[in-house]
């Protein structure tokens, strides 16, 4: 007997003048109105950078130039597991819009505890501010 399926994910951390690109999911997605960093899940036989460019033009209309990786965290869900990848990200093309998600925000890692954020990305911010 297996286990639960685990899912790659890539999100990108976008910073601008001190400030983090954050997005909210649909009120009809999965884990509805959370807030993440903008990204999704990678397609076989797709490298991260290409899902981290795809899905974030997917959900903000611009384009990105993908860096370093910067974390890794896997957290399980009732019916999966999420493999979650956070990778430094610029912006490289366009002014974010919101096409796929529910809304955006710029806010600084100070203001990150006023949003709730999915549980795998909250994982992912407290490995990044040092938190855990």
């Amino acid at each position: 007997m297996s286990g639960p399926r685990t899912i790659r994910v890539v999100a990108a951390v976008i910073e601008k003048d001190g400030n983090y690109l954050i997005t909210q999911r649909r009120p009809s997605a999965v884990l509805p109105l959370l807030w993440e960093f903008p990204g999704g899940r990678v397609e076989d036989g797709e490298t991260d950078a290409d899902a981290l460019r795809r899905e974030v033009k997917h959900r903000l209309a611009v384009e990105i130039e993908p860096g370093q990786l910067i974390s890794f965290v896997s957290h399980p869900y009732e019916h999966y597991v999420v493999d979650l990848y956070l990778y430094e990200c610029r912006l490289s093309s366009g002014e974010p819009s919101e096409q796929n998600v529910h809304a955006f925000k710029w806010v600084t890692s100070a203001e990150f505890d006023q949003y709730p954020f999915t549980p795998a990305d909250e994982l992912s911010m407290n490995k990044l501010l040092g938190l855990s």
